[in-house]
């Protein structure tokens, strides 16, 4: 456990790094009028700082900077939360005010805006990616080679796309395959349909019906949602502008990564039960790629059950209070809006 002192030098080279991007010292944290310690004490906490995990040092003559440990204790226990400054909140109210009677329209708007306020990268999920389920599914042959793959959603949205019939499936096949699938996958969301169609599925139709792979890989194709496209991406190239990101192939890597949808919905899949704002840090984030990085989230909501997610991606140098005072406005403001329109 951290002593008061330990806690106000951690928050102080935290703050100082998120600023400046360059290793803290003890004799600029001495300079601030919020610490009141000489340099020579404060070099003794930075070193117990250092032992104990939450700090680093990148060069023998350089000062530290916050480790992700230290970084999760700041987020955890000393960051002031809701701290958006006024002015900023009133743009965000200025905008949920206005007359916007589109849900995408709305959604790629406060991505825009979110980047544009933070500097970093803001995804966000469309409520249909979560609210949007399967009603009915149908599968009808157009010949011996080809079918198409019709899907009702709960919203009432028809979707249908051209498929392959592997050879040598007969039309029975094809109808017991659909006829299972709608028992089994009926209300199920539309991002979670070809998860499931392996989980739920897969081992049934192993058991009872021939050319079993051939089948799944046409269904795989036949239930590419088109609502999994309802992700909105604002401001990827500002991670360019970050001094941690000077190597062009660890960007890019990072960049192709915000081009999948898959990896998209993972990082941003509201949590069951979990909190309103959720902070990921360095190695907590899934990829790899993203250990350098913190990735910031908020729900928002109706009824009580999460309809979608917004995020920011930024360095781990990240400013967290401002990011997420922003995010709990913006993310309060939706669901409002939402219950609005979901009367």
């Amino acid at each position: 456990m951290l002593t008061d002192r330990q806690r106000m030098i951690l928050n102080a080279i935290v703050d100082d790094y998120i600023s400046s991007a360059e290793p803290v010292g003890s004799r600029s944290i001495s300079k601030r009028g919020d610490v009141g310690y000489s340099p020579a004490t404060i070099r003794n906490e930075m070193a117990d700082l250092e032992e104990l995990g939450y700090l680093e040092q990148p060069h023998t003559s350089a000062g530290r900077i916050p480790s992700h440990k230290g970084y999760r204790y700041y987020v955890d226990h000393l960051v002031p939360w809701n701290s958006a400054e006024i002015a900023e909140m009133g743009t965000i109210r200025t905008f949920f005010a206005e007359k916007l009677n589109a849900t995408e329209q709305v959604i790629q708007h406060a991505a825009m805006i979110l980047s544009n306020m933070t500097n970093y990268t803001s995804i966000l999920l469309g409520p249909e990616v979560f609210h949007t389920s399967l009603r009915h599914f149908q599968l009808l042959p157009l010949d011996d080679k080809t079918a198409v793959a019709i899907i009702v959603t709960s919203t009432g949205q028809v979707e249908n796309r051209t498929v392959n019939i592997p050879p040598e499936i007969s039309i029975s096949e094809i109808e017991k395959v659909v006829n299972l699938l709608n028992s089994k996958l009926k209300n199920v969301p539309l991002y979670k349909l070809k998860t499931q169609l392996y989980t739920e599925l897969g081992e049934e139709m192993q058991r009872h019906i021939s050319h079993y792979e051939e089948l799944m890989k046409m269904l795989d194709t036949a239930l590419d949602s088109e609502n999994e496209q309802r992700i909105y991406l604002s401001g990827a190239t500002n991670m360019l502008t970050q001094p941690e990101f000077k190597d062009v192939d660890k960007v890019k890597h990072i960049l192709d990564l915000l081009e999948e949808t898959p990896t998209l919905l993972k990082m941003l899949s509201p949590v069951p039960g979990g909190p309103g704002i959720q902070v990921r840090i360095g190695t907590e984030n899934d990829h790899e790629a993203f250990a350098n990085c913190s990735l910031i989230t908020a729900t928002y909501s109706l009824d009580g059950q999460a309809l979608g997610s917004i995020g920011i991606l930024g360095p781990t140098r990240m400013e967290y209070a401002r990011v997420m005072g922003i995010l709990g406005i913006i993310s309060r403001d939706l669901t409002a809006m939402l219950a609005h329109w979901y009367k």
